[in-house]
């Protein structure tokens, strides 16, 4: 069975990093892309970075420059690199993950695209 778990939530001050990790298991086929997702309450969940199964990445407008993300295959794992962290970048972060070939399908940050989802890890930034 797929399983996601997210870890490295926390809180920080505006300006600070933090890098988040998903840790994926259960997968009989390794092309699949993964994403990160982020939610506040009262919000549809926004697509924040993703790289598809050959670790092309893609970004929101939103945190391009900020954000990093990147996928270490050996290890089955995720991460998200936050750099100067601002308070809107507050939320829950989901990391996703879905089959795919081929490189930048046009839904990689489209959230309804994806199947397998982690539990989140809550992210706060202080002003």
């Amino acid at each position: 069975r797929v399983q996601l778990v997210e870890s490295g939530g926390g809180t920080v001050q505006a300006g600070g990093s933090l890098r988040l990790s998903c840790v994926a298991s259960g997968f009989d086929d390794p092309r699949y892309c993964m994403g990160w997702f982020r939610q506040v309450p009262g919000n549809e969940r926004a697509g924040v970075a993703a790289v598809d199964s050959d670790g092309e990445a893609k970004y929101s407008d939103r945190v391009n420059g900020r954000f990093t993300v990147s996928r270490d295959n050996a290890k089955n794992t995720l991460y998200l690199q936050m750099h100067d962290l601002k308070p809107e970048d507050t939320a829950m972060y989901y990391c996703a993950a879905e089959f795919c070939t081929g490189t930048d399908p046009w839904w990689l940050l489209k959230q309804q695209e994806y199947t397998y989802w982690g539990q989140g890890t809550q992210v706060t930034v202080s002003s």
